[in-house]
């Protein structure tokens, strides 16, 4: 009985049909990317705001004022009982009174106190924006003390990643991988849709959550597909080119962002394209390789002979069966051997490591003073150096070695940036891009050792 390896290297390791749907399932990558960091454009800080007044939102709606006159009219009141006010989170306690304030000249009547005697206090009266929807910081009043909720959104997305790698990455395994790799697609459109329309924090922090695991589902059946559908020589070429196209999508979304002018907007163009990945039910099969691990060997060999046939080649008339692989594996199977055990925890370890390094310095661009745009963009060219490196060294000289080097650069490049003077930005940004790159280089490298040691049933 041949096995699928042999058959595979019949019909043709990397031929017509594999070159399309790689290139089909590559997009995955780019919109992946779009969810991953797009935080930092969704959640960019406004760049006018200002602590609201007691009073001053009705003041403002019954005198009609843009929020460029409220903001004039407020740091103008707050300059004449403090002149060296400049806090924007804080505020003085004077009140307007919203009904005989005058509306051209409001800075004449101050009802709770005399001038000059004015205490600062905390903002307890919410916010104002020059532009209010320009991103979820102004939706929501991510400012001041409400800061650190920015990061939570982002940590509901990552705790998404994480169900979804266990959930989808389980349902790949049992149910098929098209079939998560497509219900995923839609559950990221919707949830997507969901997260654009979502009326308060609570929906949104759902739906976040909930978009991360299909995100993760869509991004690791992709992958798996991609690396079961070709030759055990042509592996490690796709999976690194596929996360070119991650790469692609970081340098993509500063466009994006940059012509949309608002979060809304921004969430919507970058989960649009994942309706489109449905139609890939039409022309991207099933792993046969999945398929002989649940018994269907009928179905792999019809498969392989269409792939086959659109390969140019036709395969011989003998293959009535094919042999399979591991049956009936489990999350056992991960540590059951001292050294699959000593394999899956250096991974899982470096796992983790490698996404909080990068997911680390991708948020810092979004906390520098320079051109978000532009810097974001810099910074996403920076990473594709990354794939080049890998394909040169990793065959010469084997994965452990740039693995290493690539981790040390990276936590070396960390320290210096954590240490170097803020009045050096453009030194900091090279030293934290040539960290990005490094890191870069570490994450790809993680992900295509896991592809290599582990059988199909626990990839």
């Amino acid at each position: 009985m041949p096995s699928f390896d042999e058959v595979l290297k019949e019909a043709g390791e990397f031929g017509r049909f594999q070159k399309k749907v790689f290139f089909l399932l590559c997009q995955t990558g780019i919109t992946f990317a779009f969810i991953f960091v797009g935080v930092v454009f969704l959640g960019r800080n406004p760049e006018q705001y200002w602590c609201r007044l007691p009073g001053a939102a009705e003041l403002s709606h019954r005198c009609s004022w843009s929020p460029e006159e409220e903001q004039n009219f407020t740091f103008g009141a707050l300059k004449l009982v403090n002149s060296s006010f400049s806090d924007k989170c804080e505020t003085s306690d004077i009140r307007w009174n919203s009904t005989s304030t005058s509306c051209t000249n409001p800075l004449q009547d101050f009802t709770n106190h005399s001038l000059g005697n004015v205490p600062s206090t905390r903002c307890n009266n919410g916010l104002g924006y020059r532009q209010p929807h320009s991103s979820i910081v102004s939706e929501f009043d991510f400012m001041c003390d409400n800061a650190w909720m920015l990061d939570l959104t982002q940590a509901f997305l990552n705790l998404g990643f994480l169900a979804g790698a266990f959930i989808l990455g389980y349902a790949a395994d049992r149910y098929g991988r098209i079939l998560v790799y497509l219900s995923s697609s839609l559950g990221v459109g919707v949830c997507g849709l969901a997260v654009a329309f979502s009326s308060n924090i609570y929906l949104f922090l759902i739906f976040r959550f909930l978009q991360g695991i299909f995100a993760k589902g869509t991004w690791l059946t992709a992958y798996v597909i991609v690396t079961e559908i070709v030759g055990s020589d042509q592996r490690r070429i796709v999976g690194i080119v596929i996360q070119i196209f991650f790469t692609l999508g970081i340098i993509i979304l500063p466009g994006i962002a940059y012509l949309i002018p608002t979060w809304q907007g921004i969430q919507l163009a970058i989960t649009l394209p994942n309706f489109f990945f449905l139609l890939y039910y039409w022309v991207v099969p099933e792993s046969p390789r999945w398929l002989l691990t649940r018994k269907k060997e009928q179905k792999a060999l019809k498969i392989m002979h269409a792939i086959a046939k659109q390969n140019g080649k036709k395969l011989s008339p003998h293959y009535s069966k094919v042999l399979g692989e591991l049956k009936n594996p489990s999350f056992l199977n991960l540590v059951k051997t001292p050294h699959m055990r000593k394999y899956t925890f250096i991974l899982m370890y470096a796992w983790f490591t490698s996404a909080v390094v990068y997911q680390g310095l991708v948020m810092r661009i979004g906390i520098l003073k320079g051109n978000l745009y532009l810097d974001f963009f810099i910074s996403g060219i920076g990473e594709l150096p990354a794939a080049i490196l890998i394909i040169l060294t990793i065959d010469r000289i084997g994965r452990r070695l740039p693995f290493v080097l690539s981790n040390i650069v990276a936590g070396v490049a960390c320290l210096i940036t954590a240490f170097l003077p803020e009045e050096i930005p453009w030194l900091k940004t090279i030293v934290a891009t040539l960290g990005r790159l490094a890191i870069t280089m570490s994450f790809e490298i993680v992900y295509l050792v896991n592809t290599e040691l582990y059988p199909t049933m626990l990839r």
